[in-house]
């Protein structure tokens, strides 16, 4: 399997899982810079896999969903896409040639939002991101914490694909909420861009909002989040 990072509109990422000659597309935010790449690989766009329904990782979508490729989200999304034509749950797989990812539900950011873990590698779209995560829109803060928390128990090695470079300023909101981390000091001292994909160990070790200790806790740094300006 390889794996290649496309930057979307100011700081999206769709990304192109590639299996010989076929690929999937995750969160398609345009269908210019995804064609570009899938040209250059010369490849066959089979499937495209979506995290959840917000437009900017969706945009590509009508462009690219042609006759033959499989569409999916999560089956509660389906009324909002109706380009999708697979609808997913909790445990549910989906293939690519002989490649075979896993879904996992992760109610909070959205309340259809999925992840895809395939070949030690997730696909979190807005739901986790490096030393962060996104905001709670349609879920509860609960919902919010257990999906992290699901996340969370994903083998340490595995490679966190996430859908936004937000990396540098989450870890500045880090710092002001752990000032004592020193793997967040480390982290920061070596951020590189594009920062995907990073790995479920390095989140478990300087992401404040995987390391809440409870609901409770997760909902006060959420909130503090929302207007830090740091």
């Amino acid at each position: 399997m390889r794996v290649i990072s496309i930057p979307c509109l100011k700081d999206n990422f769709s990304y192109l899982v590639i299996d010989g000659t076929y690929a999937a597309c995750v969160d398609p935010s345009e269908h210019t810079p995804v064609r570009t790449v899938i040209e250059r690989e010369g490849v066959q766009l089979r499937a495209i896999w979506l995290t959840h329904h917000h437009w900017d990782h969706v945009g590509g979508l009508d462009d690219l969903a042609t006759d033959g490729i499989e569409v999916v989200a999560h089956e509660s999304d389906r009324h909002r896409l109706p380009k999708v034509t697979r609808g997913v749950v909790e445990g549910d797989t989906v293939s690519l040639g002989n490649l075979t990812a896993t879904i996992i539900h992760n109610p909070g950011h959205t309340t259809g939002a999925i992840s895809y873990v395939i070949e030690g590698c997730v696909f979190t779209g807005d739901t986790l991101f490096g030393a962060g995560c996104g905001r709670v829109f349609e879920g509860t803060m609960e919902m919010m914490h257990e999906s992290l928390q699901k996340l969370a128990a994903l083998p340490p090695a595995t490679r966190v694909y996430f859908g936004h470079e937000y990396t540098a300023s989450n870890l500045k909101f880090a710092a002001h909420v752990e000032p004592g981390n020193a793997d967040v000091t480390t982290r920061a001292s070596a951020i590189a861009s594009p920062s995907t994909p990073s790995t479920i160990a390095l989140e478990r070790a300087t992401n404040p909002f995987l390391r809440a200790r409870d609901a409770a806790e997760f909902a006060a740094r959420r909130t503090a989040k929302d207007s830090f300006k740091g």
